[in-house]
């Protein structure tokens, strides 16, 4: 609004158009793609084998380091969950990045654990590198890696991931055509790409075939917090900070506000 007899303000004409900002889903994706085929580089590099005669292309299964041995496991789960982190799962062309984990130890009250060993959480009792595959909510099927050693009752819960290949079958499995984190920050949304069920339970997952648990760089910083959902255990288990997330990456579960450096 101009007041009269007011001076008319000079006019400016702009040196060079503005510059159209991308969507911010473009913008998602392409820090999907740019990220992902930094990590291909990465574990191309850490694991293929020098030669004059290697093809340009890349399959899945040339991304991927070899399967870890079942010593790797058989450790204390809050020394298991954060090693974990940067290392993939692969079944069959579905390769996930984890991203995200918790740790659940003996004696802890929002271990299931602390039930025993019951027909359904024998597979905790089991030994380290095994899966423990459970229903949650009727609905969600819910990937844990065994650790430690057999009897001791402790396991790493697979929270969230990204991922590396196969983004059409799990772009189908989870029932989303989308590239956004949203496709796989949840362990029920693991499962579901994965497409496992309690059938998985008691799987080695250091041997080749079915669901594999594979080498691959560690992440150069690691946020920790409190566990998610389990108010229903005691306090001091309530707080403790046994979620491990990679720093610097959107692919990690909410809450995210209770994630600190570690």
């Amino acid at each position: 609004m101009t007041t009269p007899g007011a001076a008319t303000p000079p006019s400016f004409k702009r040196s060079s158009p503005r510059k159209k900002q991308r969507p911010r889903s473009r913008l998602l994706a392409a820090d999907f793609a740019a990220g992902e085929a930094e990590a291909a580089r990465a574990l191309v590099a850490a694991t293929a084998t020098p030669s004059l005669l290697s093809p340009p292309a890349v399959s899945p299964h040339s991304l991927v380091g070899a399967a870890l041995p079942r010593e790797f496991f058989e450790v204390d789960a809050l020394d298991l969950a954060p090693r974990l982190l940067g290392k993939l799962l692969r079944r069959d062309q579905v390769v996930l990045r984890i991203t995200e984990v918790e740790a659940y130890r003996p004696n802890d009250s929002a271990c299931h654990g602390r039930f025993g060993i019951t027909a359904r959480t024998a597979p905790v009792f089991g030994p380290g590198g095994h899966a423990y595959v459970y229903l949650c909510y009727g609905l969600h099927m819910m990937l844990n890696v065994v650790a430690d050693k057999e009897g001791v009752g402790a396991a790493v819960l697979i929270r969230a991931c990204a991922p590396v290949s196969g983004l059409e079958i799990i772009q189908q499995r989870r029932g989303q055509q989308t590239e956004k984190p949203i496709l796989l920050t949840g362990p029920g949304k693991v499962g579901q790409a994965l497409g496992l069920s309690t059938d998985w339970s008691n799987h080695p997952l250091y041997t080749p075939g079915g669901l594999e648990v594979l080498d691959a760089p560690e992440p150069e910083n690691i946020l920790v917090g409190p566990r998610v959902g389990i108010e229903y255990a005691s306090p001091e288990h309530v707080m403790a900070p046994w979620r491990f997330a990679v720093a610097g990456t959107p692919w990690i579960s909410a809450p995210k506000n209770t994630l600190r450096p570690r």
